[in-house]
C-alpha cells in the first residue's frame, strides 16, 4: 500500500481548548532519547549502549502580531510566579480537512516571549514568537 505525504501548510493550534488558527509556523515537535553508555569490568573490546530517558524540546510558536497580547500577558504571570499551564495541541489536516494527526503537549507553558524585529526598509509582517515547555507529548 503507497504512503501518501501531505502538505504541513494544514494546520491549527489549540491552546487550552480553543483553536487558535493564525500561526503560521511551528517547530519543536521532537522527542529524543537519551544513550547510557556502560562499560562492563573485564570486557575492553566495546562499550554497552542502553536507552535512558526521553527528552521532548520546547515548542516554538509563530504568528503575525494581533491587537491581542495574551501570550505577552500569560509569560509575564509566569515570570511574577504564577505558573498557568494550559494543554496545547498541533492538529494537522489534509487538504479536503480531515483531521490527520494531533500532538497533545501537556500542561505546556511560556518560557520565551520574541516580540517582532522591526526595519523601516522592510515591508514583512511584525511577527511575535512564543516558545512552550511541556510535561509530555503524545501523538493522538
Amino acid at each position: 500500500m503507497p504512503v501518501d505525504s501531505h502538505p504541513n501548510c494544514r494546520f491549527y493550534v489549540e491552546i487550552g481548548g480553543m483553536a487558535q488558527a493564525v500561526f503560521t509556523e511551528v517547530s519543536g515537535l521532537q522527542l529524543e532519547m537519551e544513550v547510557m553508555e556502560y562499560q562492563e569490568g573485564g570486557n575492553n573490546d566495546f562499550v554497552h549502549r542502553l536507552p535512558g530517558r526521553t527528552k521532548s524540546s520546547n515548542l516554538t510558536l509563530k504568528r503575525g502580531m494581533t491587537n491581542s497580547n495574551e501570550f505577552f500577558q500569560w509569560y509575564a504571570e509566569l515570570a511574577q510566579g504564577k505558573i498557568t499551564p494550559k494543554n496545547v495541541s498541533v492538529v494537522m489536516y489534509d487538504v479536503t480537512g480531515n483531521e490527520l494527526a494531533r500532538w497533545n503537549l501537556i500542561k505546556a507553558y511560556p518560557v520565551k516571549w520574541i516580540g517582532p524585529q522591526f526595519n523601516a526598509h522592510d515591508a514583512a509582517a511584525a511577527v511575535e514568537t512564543l516558545e512552550l515547555a511541556h510535561e509530555r507529548l503524545e501523538l493522538a
